[in-house]
């Protein structure tokens, strides 16, 4: 190498002017045909830089040492030729000061974004979205050896120019403009040096000549609110150890099987804690439930935490706020080696308005439809996606393999999905489809993309619909014409239900078709039962201050409705709190009433909905026939008068089946006959007025045997002790 300088050889035939103060001021949309390094026809190679305000600039070759002057143009733009064709270089930077400054130029890289990717984007078929968008820590390829730094990419396609700003380049972006590659809109730009945990956003000139500040839509991490900007992740350098749990859900059908789910709000469970503190806290806790599944309300970053994380800023960055993206996969991990599956509550529908965000990316709808009868959410104040956009597709359906892919997570519960099949939804004035109706077409078919491909590409995993209209085929194949989800939210039975027990005991013998209609439909489709974070919220109460009645009553009757719960044909969900009756609703801003536990009556709903989950994974009847009619058998379903109701679930052959009584009234009732579908003892496997419960240990001394006397349309019956407000199993033993 040497350090002597080598006199510039005379300059080509020079840019227009205006494009020199285009690339200066960072508006050129293709600022590499300038700058960089090119190849002339007489065979040298010219370098142009952009230093403005520099008093020397020099370019050094990699590979001989060779430095090359270069000479200034106009409006901060310097240029120099060698004859040593193209090499990997550095530019070197004398200012006022006369300190030398060496840094590599980012305008010497050819794309990060292949032309396979392109394509891909631009059928909407890009599987794998998040490896190429957004900011990635990488090694990438100069011209004899490669160098580490973050690539930048952006879907931007009315722009007129991009910049990247940042904690690395001072939030100046005039050094950093990107190029366009494609008609299609996306731009890029590789800068080598910057290293993970730069914050930054993409600074946008729009169609009008206005520059907007935006987060990238695909950011791997975020700032913790209320800051903005999207972070440079880390590439994860975490080591699963859920093979085993992996391996053994491609193997299982989870909508065949037990899956009952608790539902969580990480930030307010238990306040403070981090994802890494919450595995080991909520592992713990767990293990005395023995649910199947932890379902996390949305992780996705977002700006207001009142909205509980269902309006989404960064659907591709897990929030900041409870630590890192590998935080949250100890998190999972954790969940998954203790036996658990997590599912995720996913918002595909509407997006927020704020500025930093989605809504008008680039200075016009983008992500969202135009029309604001398509492309707004009136009850929420927000924007609903453009389903119709390939491009806007292939972001929901990459992100939501992005959850499963990089996070393990064994299910997304979508949110909201009325509000995205129906054009009419929450509006007075709408636009019909095609043939004049209100479904929404576009819509449908990215439901039953997304769902297709996530069970392609995952087996094992359940999608899960909280939809709450009757919608039919909503949990049918995509190939039958259905939507293709594996679970349907009940709404119906939820609102039912709820209302019934919400009355006084003397007045619900009039009611008793609020717990019956839900049968009439059980098995229509694959169907959840949802005690939702939803339904314990915003002044409706807790679901134990839902119950009348004083508080042995109100602790007898929040037993009585789990049991009904986790008897009645589907599976089940129980958001958290309602797990030990906490008196008090749910607010996000709080943690829950843990000290309610010192109550032996709280901790008796405890007790007991561990003895549901536990029942509910060993007794074959509860599930094996969960979406078939014949794993139902009616035993009294008309005795309005007593408030009771009665059924026996079945399973395959040879699994015995279990007889449930509910009794709704507040009175015991002594010698309840009630015919049975098999002659012989019966065990009592659940008594939710036993006193380990905290009930009035009234009861059937632990079975009954039937007696040849015929009732209810069966030959055998068997006089049974009915509590309170209580639910009675019985199982057949033969």
């Amino acid at each position: 190498m040497t350090d002597e300088l080598k006199p510039a050889a005379p300059a080509p035939i020079g840019v227009p002017e205006g494009e020199l103060r285009s690339v200066a001021e960072g508006t050129h949309s293709g600022p590499h045909a300038i700058l960089g390094q090119h190849l002339q026809e007489d065979g040298s190679t010219l370098i142009r830089a952009r230093r403005p305000l520099a008093e020397r600039v020099t370019a050094i070759l990699e590979s001989s040492g060779e430095r090359v002057e270069l000479q200034h143009l106009a409006h901060g733009i310097w240029q120099g030729v060698h004859d040593h064709g193209l090499d990997d270089y550095r530019i070197e930077t004398v200012y006022s000061d006369g300190v030398p400054h060496i840094v590599d130029d980012p305008y010497r890289f050819l794309p990060v974004v292949g032309e396979v990717d392109q394509f891909l984007f631009g059928e909407g078929r890009h599987e794998r979205l998040w490896h190429v968008f957004g900011a990635h820590h990488r090694e990438h390829w100069g011209t004899n050896s490669a160098v580490w730094g973050t690539s930048f990419v952006v879907w931007a396609p009315h722009a007129q120019a991009v910049r990247v700003i940042g904690s690395f380049n001072g939030w100046d972006g005039r050094a950093h403009a990107l190029r366009r590659l494609d008609a299609l809109g996306i731009w890029e730009l590789f800068v080598p040096g910057v290293t993970p945990h730069e914050t930054y956003k993409f600074q946008i000139r729009t169609a009008s000549g206005d520059w907007v500040e935006k987060a990238d839509p695909l950011a791997l991490h975020a700032e913790q609110p209320p800051q903005t900007a999207s972070v440079i992740a880390n590439p994860s350098t975490y080591e699963w150890g859920d093979g085993d749990w992996m391996t053994s859900r491609a193997q299982k059908d989870p909508h065949t099987g037990p899956m009952t789910t608790y539902e969580l709000h990480a930030m307010s469970w238990r306040p403070g804690l981090g994802y890494r503190e919450l595995a080991d806290q909520l592992v713990e806790y767990l293990d005395g439930l023995e649910f199947t599944h932890v379902e996390f309300m949305p992780l996705s970053e977002h700006p207001f935490g009142g909205s509980w994380g269902y309006q989404v800023t960064g659907y591709y960055a897990p929030t900041s706020r409870l630590g890192s993206p590998d935080d949250l996969r100890y998190l999972i991990d954790r969940l998954h080696q203790a036996g658990y599956g997590v599912i995720m509550d996913w918002v595909p529908g509407h997006f927020p308005k704020d500025s930093f965000g989605l809504a008008e990316f680039d200075g016009q709808a983008l992500y969202e439809h135009a029309d604001p009868r398509l492309g707004e959410q009136l009850d929420w104040g927000t924007k609903v996606f453009n389903f119709g956009d390939s491009q806007v597709r292939n972001f929901l359906v990459a992100n939501a393999l992005y959850w499963l892919e990089e996070f393990h997570i064994d299910g997304l519960r979508v949110d909201a999905v009325a509000s995205i099949l129906y054009l009419d939804y929450s509006r007075e004035e709408w636009v019909p489809n095609i043939h004049g109706g209100r479904e929404n077409l576009e819509a449908i078919a990215f439901l039953q993309e997304v769902n297709a491909t996530a069970y392609k590409l995952y087996p094992g995993i359940a999608m899960i619909a909280e939809e709450s209209t009757s919608w039919a085929g909503v949990t049918k194949p995509t190939e039958w014409g259905g939507l293709g989800f594996g679970l349907k939210w009940n709404m119906g039975w939820m609102n039912d239900s709820l209302r019934y027990v919400e009355r006084d005991p003397i007045y619900r013998s009039h009611h008793q078709g609020d717990l019956t209609f839900s049968f009439v439909y059980a098995w229509s489709e694959r169907f959840l039962l949802p005690i939702s974070h939803d339904e314990v919220v915003h002044g409706k109460g807790s679901l134990y201050s839902k119950m009348p009645g004083d508080e042995w009553q109100k602790l007898a009757g929040t037993r009585l409705f789990l049991a009904y719960q986790w008897g009645h044909p589907g599976k089940q969900l129980l958001f958290m709190g309602q797990e030990f009756a906490q008196q008090t609703e749910w607010s996000e801003s709080r943690g829950l009433d843990w000290w309610e536990l010192d109550n032996p009556g709280h901790a008796g709903v405890q007790r007991l909905v561990g003895d549901l989950n536990r029942l509910a994974k060993n007794e074959g009847a509860l599930w094996e026939l969960d979406d078939d009619s014949s794993g139902m058998v009616w035993l009294s379903g008309d005795d309005a008068a007593n408030s009771v109701l009665a059924f026996a679930r079945r399973g395959f052959d040879g699994t015995p089946d279990v007889a449930m009584i509910f009794n709704f009234s507040n009175q015991a009732i002594g010698g309840y006959r009630l015919g049975l579908p098999h002659a012989g003892r019966w065990s009592e496997v659940l008594n939710t007025d036993a006193e380990t419960y905290a009930g009035s240990g009234a009861g059937n001394y632990g079975s009954v045997t039937t007696e040849d006397v015929a009732s209810h349309g069966f030959a055998q019956s068997a006089a049974i002790t009915l509590p309170p407000l209580a639910a009675v199993w019985l199982k057949f033993e033969g």
